[in-house]
């Protein structure tokens, strides 16, 4: 299994589908993130029993709510990962063992905006592969793209830790400054590499 890596904003999720329009299996963490605070699933209880009803609405996780409180506090977002990362994490490789079932060495991409935070890589990656982009560009993104105030997109970005500090952890490195096509390019090269790893 490999992980892709980015900043908010560096279009790491465009990379991640051209991976899956490619043939590889890709999980997305944040997806996965979803489903387990979703009614009934896995970490809605704990999420709950973490920040209380005042992240509710009508009955269930509102993550907008959840994100405004956890964006600007370090200490509620640390708690917050630490009852998120492990199920994920299970449920990460749950899925992938059914997945090698189903279609034998299929190549696995892991979508996680998290990886390497601590600054070492996962023990089960097979790579990392690390999509930068400028903090000027990742910024107009995520106001021009996603709706962001420039105060909630810094939000965003500053809850990482700076992308450029993984450097030295990726296998592959992918520079997301100019048009989708050149980033598609990259990621071909980078799908083709792994294949031949994979031999």
């Amino acid at each position: 299994m490999y992980g892709i890596t980015g900043g908010a904003g560096s279009g790491k999720t465009e990379a991640a589908k051209r991976f899956a329009a490619l043939g590889f299996s890709v999980f997305d963490a944040d997806a996965l993130g979803h489903e387990i605070i979703a009614p009934g699933g896995a970490a809605e209880s704990a999420v709950l029993e973490a920040f209380g009803d005042a992240i509710l609405t009508d009955g269930g996780i509102d993550r907008a709510k959840l994100g405004a409180l956890v964006f600007q506090d370090s200490a509620a977002r640390e708690r917050l990962n630490a009852i998120m990362h492990p199920l994920i994490h299970d449920e990460v490789f749950r899925r992938a063992a059914l997945l090698k079932g189903d279609r034998g060495e299929a190549p696995v991409i892991v979508d996680a905006a998290l990886l390497a935070e601590n600054g070492r890589k996962e023990p089960w990656m097979d790579g990392l592969i690390l999509v930068l982009c400028s903090r000027e560009e990742r910024l107009r993104r995520l106001v021009t793209r996603r709706g962001l105030s420039p105060v909630q997109a810094n939000q965003r970005m500053d809850a990482q830790s700076p992308p450029e500090k993984k450097l030295a952890l990726a296998d592959y490195v992918i520079h997301n400054e100019g048009s989708v096509e050149a980033l598609w390019d990259q990621v071909d090269a980078i799908a083709k590499a792994v294949r031949n790893e994979g031999q």
